[in-house]
């Protein structure tokens, strides 16, 4: 996927149908004396509606159509005819799209299943027509209802990236040399920071035909949270990730501090990430000796932890029982 292709948040204006006027009219046949009101009901206003496509992974669509309108609502007619319900819009979105209300910032759902359909705004009743109004005072009504007004909504659309193991690490952790020897992802890769401008995913195979899916989330700087660097606009990214595997480089001067700083940033931005599931990689670990291995074991933090190396392909295995072993025990 290319960089400019992949878009995680647009702003969208829509407008529901207005609803169709209910009939007035009065039956007219030449040997039917005082036939008496026969209008029928207005057709309903269309809705705009968010659906979920599996197949969908970006909300690229959407950047250059951001006005949906739906279709109005017919009048009713003579004779008990209904008027035509107006047309819906539909708006395909990934999985793990949120939508928001653009003025209050309140969440109005969450698309995280196949065909899912909510409706984003609502068309307008269609009026009822003056049949409905007759009654023994009054058997001729002259009037109708008019249909419900179009309703109008500046929504926002924010995509989460679902994935079962989302890579949290600094610039050069080495998460998408790791993605590309797990899976079948082809990052790019290049030896200067942020590298990874768009989150990567990558279906990992395991044992037993088995599989899960991993996330490169871009890297993350200290002070992330506070908007600085690019992992701001991607930490929402890992909301949706069940474990999350920390990558810190073996050369690092202080692979627990990094750690730390690493898990402030998410604290920083949204409590409730502390709850998932953590795990530890110490990667590019080939250029450790078992000695220095296990003098750098005794400070690291106290959490699942394996020394890697995606180049050298050492405890690539392991890391994966490990994930496994979590994904099995968070999904209980």
């Amino acid at each position: 996927m290319a960089g400019s292709n992949f878009v995680d948040y647009v702003k969208i204006f829509c407008r529901s149908g207005k609803g169709g006027a209910g009939s007035a009219h009065l039956r007219r046949e030449k040997f039917v004396a005082m036939g008496g009101p026969d209008g029928g009901d207005g057709g309903r206003g269309g809705h705009v509606i968010v659906t979920g496509n599996r197949n969908t992974w970006t909300l690229l669509h959407l950047k250059y159509k951001r006005h949906i309108f739906a279709g109005h609502g017919g009048s009713g007619g003579k004779q008990g005819s209904s008027g035509a319900d107006g047309e819906d819009r539909y708006i395909e979105v990934p999985l793990g799209t949120v939508a928001k209300d653009a003025e209050t910032g309140e969440i109005l759902f969450e698309i995280t299943e196949h065909d899912q359909q909510e409706i984003l705004v609502k068309g307008g009743r269609g009026g009822l027509g003056n049949m409905h109004f007759k009654s023994s005072t009054n058997q001729t009504p002259r009037y109708a209802q008019p249909g419900e007004d179009a309703v109008e909504r500046a929504a926002i659309l924010e995509l989460k990236v679902l994935a079962d193991v989302g890579l949290v690490g600094f610039p050069n952790a080495g998460k998408s040399t790791l993605l590309s020897v797990v899976s079948a992802a082809k990052p790019e890769i290049a030896d200067y920071p942020f590298t990874t401008l768009i989150p990567n995913l990558g279906i990992v195979s395991y044992r037993e035909n088995h599989s899960f899916c991993m996330a490169d989330i871009p890297g993350i700087i200290e002070g992330a949270s506070e908007g600085k660097g690019i992992g701001l606009r991607f930490l929402r990214h890992i909301e949706r990730n069940s474990i999350l595997l920390f990558l810190v480089p073996a050369d690092a001067e202080d692979i627990r501090k990094e750690y730390e700083i690493l898990l402030n940033e998410l604290r920083q931005y949204n409590p409730e990430l502390l709850d998932k599931s953590r795990l530890l990689a110490v990667s590019k670990s080939d250029m450790l000796d078992d000695e220095l291995i296990e003098e750098i074991k005794q400070d690291l933090p106290d959490i699942p932890s394996i020394f890697i190396s995606s180049v050298a392909q050492q405890g690539i295995t392991e890391l994966k029982d490990m994930i496994w072993k979590e994904l099995m025990n968070a999904n209980k």
